[in-house]
């Protein structure tokens, strides 16, 4: 709701202005009362909303049993920040809150002592299911997966479950289904609550229990789990190893952080920022992560301008071309750029393939075609009348046909072709899409003039 992401703009800000004026008067006991009020992820978000210095402040306000969940809560830069500012024993103790899979996020970031630490403060089972979920890519399901599931065997009715899960006491947060395995602990199937509370006790797990949700294996893509639970509507989902052993399972707020940083990571990378995850990073470290775009970005200009100065003697007879061509390089930016987001997105959702790349590929030229043709005349009409010369209408229509054409075949197979390199389509595609309309376009637009205007 709109109104609603408006009032909370507005309640953040209100929090800031709150905690920049106690800092500035010196009450520290204000910020403590303020932030025992509020969830781990809200001074989190609260804590990324600060200048470094502020934030140092503010983190030394911080409940110590909330110091790990709101580490966890962090973006990676400010995380490291902080935790290179905190003693070992400080780092020991805001582990201890937390879960092991949540533990399996954080420790790979902590000093390696700290590290030894927390590793030989856990007993021997939580030990080495730590150790299995580090095991994994972060990226993957099994680096996203939580150990803390509750399975059951196929062979049991549901009047034992009933009375298993009442002498339990509690079930792991986000439990919607329980999981079946056999005595191998191979994963068989899984028993939503719903069933277990609507149906006769009597029943048993295998006439009850959905064995159409297959598992999801260790290694599968974080970003391909995300297109999963999207199309199977799903909450939980169980991993599997590749003998179908049960390791674990993926909840549903786990998969909301992956399409966040996923969404996060097209963003930024499309203007270079990819690993700019701190607003309030050093102004030095900043400046040097941009520098290294900017200089990209700068030979692709210089290459740009070449092309533009093998025509000077041209532009110098006609001043006209030199007021009309960024036009013709704009249009074909701009066209170029609407293809490309659309095949990224595409390419992240996990719906262009082999199968159907060609036919994209041509539905993406034909666009240009037709676009091309539509902005060619309207081009060539007020470039003719603008400086009263026919010829140099055709010229620039037939520069803006042949630029949305290029512009619309580079940016479907741009991204695909970065892919297959092993490159970032999102960081490097704009970069590459840019220099191929900036140099079409002012080729054709000047060798077609330089042909037939001179």
């Amino acid at each position: 709701m709109p109104g609603s992401s408006t009032q909370q703009q507005d309640t953040h800000n209100t929090l800031l202005e709150t905690i920049s004026d106690s800092l500035r008067d010196e009450q520290p006991e204000n910020i403590v009362e303020l932030l025992s009020e509020m969830h781990p992820a809200e001074i989190a978000h609260l804590l990324e909303s600060l200048p470094v210095n502020q934030r140092e402040q503010v983190w030394a306000c911080v409940p110590d049993d909330m110091d790990g969940e709101i580490l966890l809560h962090l973006n990676d830069e400010a995380r490291a920040a902080l935790i290179n500012k905190m003693e070992t024993e400080e780092l020991v103790a805001a582990t201890e809150t937390l879960d092991t899979d949540d533990l399996a996020d954080i420790l790979p970031e902590m000093p390696q002592d700290v590290v030894q630490e927390v590793l030989l403060s856990l007993e021997t089972q939580e030990r080495e299911r730590l150790k299995s979920v580090l095991s994994y890519d972060e990226d993957s399901a099994g680096g996203l997966m939580d150990l803390d599931t509750i399975v059951i065997r196929a062979d049991i009715t549901l009047d034992v479950v009933l009375r298993y899960l009442r002498k339990k006491g509690s079930l792991p947060k986000g439990t919607d289904n329980l999981f079946v395995v056999d005595r191998e602990n191979h994963y068989l199937g899984l028993l939503p609550l719903s069933l277990i509370l609507t149906n006769d006790p009597e029943l048993l797990i295998s006439e009850l229990m959905l064995t159409n949700i297959d598992g999801i294996l260790a290694d599968k893509h974080a970003r391909d789990v995300a297109n999963l639970f999207e199309h199977r509507d799903l909450i939980t989902a169980p991993v599997v190893d590749e003998d179908n052993h049960l390791l674990g399972r993926i909840t549903i707020d786990d998969v909301v952080d992956v399409i966040r940083d996923e969404g996060d990571h097209s963003l930024m990378s499309m203007a270079g920022l990819h690993e700019e995850d701190d607003m309030f990073a050093p102004v030095f470290t900043s400046t040097r992560r941009r520098s290294i775009w900017l200089g990209v970005n700068l030979l692709t200009a210089f290459l740009a301008s070449w092309v533009i100065g093998l025509f000077g003697a041209t532009i110098e007879k006609m001043v006209a071309l030199a007021i009309l061509m960024p036009i013709v390089a704009s249009m074909g930016g701009i066209a170029g750029s609407q293809t490309l987001t659309l095949v990224i997105r595409g390419m992240a959702l996990g719906q262009i393939g082999k199968s159907n790349a060609r036919r994209l590929l041509l539905k993406e030229m034909w666009i240009g075609v037709w676009n091309g043709i539509i902005w060619a005349m309207v081009i060539a009409t007020v470039a003719g009348l603008w400086f009263q010369n026919t010829q140099l209408g055709f010229i620039i229509a037939a520069a803006i046909i042949i630029n949305l054409i290029v512009a619309a075949v580079s940016g479907a197979t741009i991204p695909l072709l970065l892919k297959r390199f092993g490159a970032d389509p999102a960081l490097s595609g704009t970069v590459v899409l840019t220099t191929v309309t900036d140099i079409v376009g002012f080729l054709s637009f000047l060798g077609l003039a330089s042909l037939y205007l001179l």
